[in-house]
């Protein structure tokens, strides 16, 4: 799969015709004589193909004029992978526009974190997506105000401030023009949720690409669990293979409030269960989630590229679709990748949890035991250095990282260049190349971040009879590129170590 895969007409009508789910978020196809658009995996009869045209985006398809499938309601699709595996304008640009930038700051504050003109960006994201930030923001919305109706009882008017709209009219006209129906009628048609009993709890589904490897990802997160701020809580819905499993369950600081969510994950979907404080903060908090999860990856084109290895093949047939376990907030892993520093995954999590009882913001959470969002910088930067239980050393660089990050003058998050942060992260005294990669790994994206000093890999290299020296197991992962962060997650998992399993 590549960049502007939509221009390839024949390849399209191929895999619309297979009905080929790896396909769903590269592009949409819009039907000439119905006026209305899918996903290529579309469960219908494939139109023919010259009634079949074919467009990078949802917005693009609506703003052509045509209107979602109520069967396969392509508005829902995984995200594509395109912008989590590039780090250019557009591909920061449509990260920020899932953030909810776009609505919060308009399209000028697009433009002033992108340091391109509000002209530049429009015509970078018009050519690669055949819509402008404002039509994208406005199928993102559209979406939000569709989940809402469908899973909530809201009233309408609550519904439409909270997916981001102006107005109520501009709410009842776009989800007639997109989706063929009144907000109302939408509602009516949604399968009647029973089991929803806990009021102002939302309970979604989010799609992914399959394969999707469950063990690393809520092993990792739930292993390394700051208390208070994360918990693992072993309950009996059934979940991947029908197994028994449970939930990881965190707190999330968002634009409007605090959130507090639970994600498992199930043979086609994870289940995401949200509390939030402000339901204008449903968009950014669904986005975070499936990042922290990497759930818009292509597994296929990662596993396929590195089964081209025979090293890493028999890894990869083992357990395919591992993904990279990321964060909610780049600057909260940045702060706990330094506490991280040369000791335990036991030993960070009681600096961190320290660092929380202290100076994280208290929540209520009537569900389980989260108790603190995690610290900001702005709360960290005030402590006293003689208060952590670490080297002076590593005191000096906790202290400067949280100092540049109140500031300003280091900035991590969806926008962020990944060469130009990295370079940045290196310049702070006690950052080396394994505290730099990991943050660029699992708070920036970057799906090629490599950590060649890792024990962990080093020992994983010995092992496979790969070379275990930095230098030469960097030139040896030249093959894997671009996805050697990718790479990591199936070295990591040669070891006996608890963030490679879900916890029993």
């Amino acid at each position: 799969m590549q960049k502007g895969m939509h221009t390839d007409t024949e390849r399209c009508v191929r895999a619309v015709r297979s009905k080929d789910a790896r396909f769903d978020g590269w592009f949409f196809t819009a039907v000439l004589t119905t006026g209305i658009y899918c996903r290529p995996s579309c469960p219908v009869v494939p139109p023919k193909a010259e009634n079949m045209v074919f467009h990078p985006s949802a917005a693009a398809c609506q703003q052509a004029g045509f209107r979602a499938c109520k069967r396969c309601r392509p508005d829902t699709s995984p995200g594509s992978p395109e912008w989590n595996q590039r780090a250019d304008a557009v591909a920061r640009a449509m990260r920020l526009i899932a953030d909810g930038v776009v609505d919060r700051e308009g399209v000028t504050g697009l433009a002033a974190r992108l340091g391109y003109s509000t002209r530049q960006v429009e015509r970078q994201l018009l050519a690669e997506l055949g819509a402008g930030p404002l039509a994208l923001a406005r199928a993102q919305r559209a979406q939000t105000a569709r989940l809402l109706i469908e899973t909530t009882d809201l009233p309408m008017a609550e519904i439409a401030f909270a997916a981001g709209f102006s107005s109520v009219r501009t709410f009842n006209d776009t989800v007639r023009e997109v989706y063929a129906l009144t907000p109302g009628g939408l509602r009516a048609r949604a399968p009647k949720d029973t089991s929803r009993t806990t009021p102002g709890v939302l309970s979604l589904r989010l799609p992914f690409r399959a394969p999707l490897n469950p063990d690393n990802l809520f092993g990792h997160l739930a292993a390394t669990a700051v208390p208070g701020v994360e918990e693992w809580l072993p309950h009996s819905p059934k979940g991947v293979g029908g197994t028994p499993i449970g939930a990881y369950r965190r707190t999330l600081r968002l634009p409007y409030g605090h959130g507090v969510v639970a994600l498992t994950p199930h043979p086609d979907h994870i289940a995401c269960r949200l509390t939030l404080g402000d339901p204008r903060d449903l968009t950014v908090a669904i986005s975070r989630c499936r990042r922290l999860l990497d759930l818009d990856a292509d597994p296929v084109a990662v596993d396929e590229q590195l089964r081209a290895d025979p090293v890493l093949a028999p890894l990869v047939d083992k357990a395919p679709g591992r993904r990279v376990p990321r964060t909610v907030d780049a600057d909260e892993f940045a702060v706990r990748a330094v506490l991280g520093q040369q000791v335990s995954t036991a030993a960070a999590r009681t600096h961190a949890a320290r660092l929380v009882t202290a100076y994280g913001t208290p929540v209520d959470d009537p569900e389980g035991g989260l108790t603190h969002l995690f610290p900001s910088p702005e709360a960290l930067a005030g402590l006293d250095p003689e208060t952590l239980a670490m080297p002076r050393t590593r005191r000096t660089t906790f202290t400067t990282l949280v100092r540049r990050l109140a500031d300003g003058d280091l900035h991590l998050g969806a926008d962020s260049d990944w060469p130009e942060t990295r370079a940045k992260l290196l310049a702070l005294p006690g950052f080396g190349p394994w505290t730099a990669d990991v943050i660029a790994m699992r708070a920036l994206g970057d799906p090629d971040a490599f950590l060649p000093t890792d024990l962990g890999i080093r020992r994983a290299a010995r092992e496979l009879g790969l070379p275990s020296t930095p230098a030469a197991l960097t030139a040896r992962a030249a093959a894997w590129r671009p996805w050697r962060a990718y790479a990591v997650q199936y070295l990591w998992a040669t070891d006996s170590h608890p963030i490679n399993f879900l916890p029993v």
